[in-house]
C-alpha cells in the first residue's frame, strides 16, 4: 500500500488543521493506521492509531482531547483533526499502516509510511 500525506501548513496557536492520508495500492479496511510525528532533532513520535476494526482510538498524552484521528475506509483515507493547537506540535507529521493492526504505539510497528506533511504553530 502506498500512503500519501497532506493538510500541513502554518498556523497561529489555538487554530485548527485537518491532515489526510489517501491510500492507493490496496484498499485501508483491513489496516490498523496512525500518526506519527518527528520534530527537528528530536526522534519520531507515537501521536494517535485507529484499529482496522471496531475503530478504538489511543492517544498519546498531549493531544488527548485537542486531537481526533478517523478514517473513512469508502474513500481509503485517514484524517487527524487538530484543534487548539500550541507550538509544540510543530513537527513533520507521518501516516502509517500495520495489516491487520490493532492499537500500536511503537514505529517498528508499521512497516507502511507516508512521506510526511509539515506542520508549523506559531506563538
Amino acid at each position: 500500500v502506498q500512503l500519501q500525506a497532506s493538510g500541513g501548513g502554518l498556523v497561529q496557536a489555538g487554530g485548527s488543521l485537518r491532515l489526510s492520508c489517501t491510500a492507493s495500492g490496496r484498499a485501508l479496511s483491513t489496516y490498523g493506521l496512525a500518526w506519527f510525528r518527528q520534530a527537528p532533532g528530536k526522534e519520531r513520535e507515537f501521536v494517535a492509531t485507529i484499529a482496522w476494526v471496531g475503530g478504538s482510538t489511543d492517544y498519546t498524552d498531549s493531544v488527548k482531547g485537542r486531537f481526533v484521528i478517523s478514517r473513512d475506509n469508502a474513500k481509503n483515507t485517514l484524517y487527524l483533526q487538530m484543534d487548539s493547537l500550541k507550538p509544540e506540535d510543530t513537527a513533520v507529521y507521518y501516516c502509517a499502516a500495520r495489516v491487520y493492526g490493532g492499537s500500536a504505539r511503537n514505529v517498528l510497528d508499521y512497516p507502511y509510511w507516508g512521506q510526511g506533511t509539515q506542520v508549523t504553530v506559531s506563538s
